[in-house]
């Protein structure tokens, strides 16, 4: 045990210190932030209110746009605090209840894109099955081990860092607080924390990518052995273009993240990586659905067109 005072309080260091970076980072992470808070917010406001979208595909996307309307909160504001005023403090209760929620969200939206991609895979191969299948009741019991998988993940996580001993430096170099720059705070064994961290984490990562990648694999083998003609073909895959992308903008940086011995990260690759999916992916998930979904965009259009125009038809 160390002895010097025990530290309470933590300075995140943000991106930079640049001034004139400062600015500019945040004019544009504001913009950001707005993006999403709208765009995902207009989701969610369509999924309720459109009886047209009470399917299970858009209740899922509804469930994935509120994660994200949470997930960037966790961060960005505090963020944006950051580029106005320097260097932000956080008390360590704060420090834990970032970590949480961000480990929370982030592994909740993991667990949800594999049941999106659950959802895909049984729409086109077992289009007949599919009402049956993906009831409303398994849906919710599907929404709910999702969120209820990313609690019980994230509680690991703030349970052991809060037993942690962590005195002298108080300088986490991040731009919020995530587990890896804290334990390398700790002035008491960390060992377990990185065994769960390296196990645990990367299990739920790597686990809900195998069933992504499996649901995929089945639909192709099924689109290949039963659809003959060339736009039939098009057609299944055109559905499932937004949720790929999504998935490959969450994946791509959390797996380089995550997976990889958390011993050997550093924290200049470790910050914009955790900038692309903790900021920039929730902004970008409701343009890419908006753009690629003709229902989405049909149902936002008649939205605008209500609100602008109450009295026409």
């Amino acid at each position: 045990m160390c002895n010097q005072t025990e530290v309470h309080e933590f300075i995140l260091w943000g991106l930079t210190e640049v001034q004139g970076l400062q600015h500019f980072f945040f004019a544009s992470f504001l913009l950001l932030y707005l993006t999403c808070l709208l765009g995902n917010g207009a989701i969610v406001a369509m999924v309720i209110s459109e009886p047209r979208l009470h399917t299970p595909m858009y209740f899922f996307l509804g469930n994935l746009s509120c994660l994200d309307i949470f997930y960037s909160t966790v961060t960005v504001p505090k963020m944006l605090t950051g580029f106005l005023f320097g260097h932000q403090p956080i008390s360590f209760g704060g420090c834990l209840a970032q970590l949480h929620f961000f480990h929370f969200l982030g592994s909740t939206e993991a667990v949800l894109l594999a049941t999106m991609a659950y959802d895909r895979y049984v729409a086109i191969c077992n289009p007949l099955r599919y009402a049956l299948v993906m009831s409303p009741r398994t849906c919710l019991l599907l929404a709910v081990a999702s969120w209820s998988t990313g609690f019980v993940h994230a509680t690991m996580h703030s349970v052991m860092t809060s037993q942690l001993s962590f005195c002298g430096h108080n300088h986490v170099r991040h731009f919020f607080c995530d587990i890896k720059p804290l334990l390398n705070l700790a002035c008491s064994s960390t060992s377990l924390n990185m065994t769960l961290l390296n196990v645990v984490t990367t299990s739920i990562a790597l686990g809900a990518f195998t069933l992504i990648v499996l649901s995929y694999l089945y639909i192709i083998s099924f689109v290949f052995q039963k659809v003959r003609s060339q736009e039939g073909r098009w057609k299944p895959f055109s559905t499932c273009a937004s949720h790929l992308t999504v998935v490959a903008l969450l994946y791509v940086p959390v797996l380089f993240n995550y997976t990889p011995p958390s011993s050997g990260s550093s924290p200049k690759r470790d910050v914009p990586v955790s900038l692309m999916y903790g900021a920039v992916t929730p902004a970008l998930n409701p343009l890419i659905y908006t753009l690629r979904n003709q229902d989405v965009r049909s149902t936002l259009k008649k939205m605008l067109q209500r609100k602008l125009f109450p009295g026409g038809k």
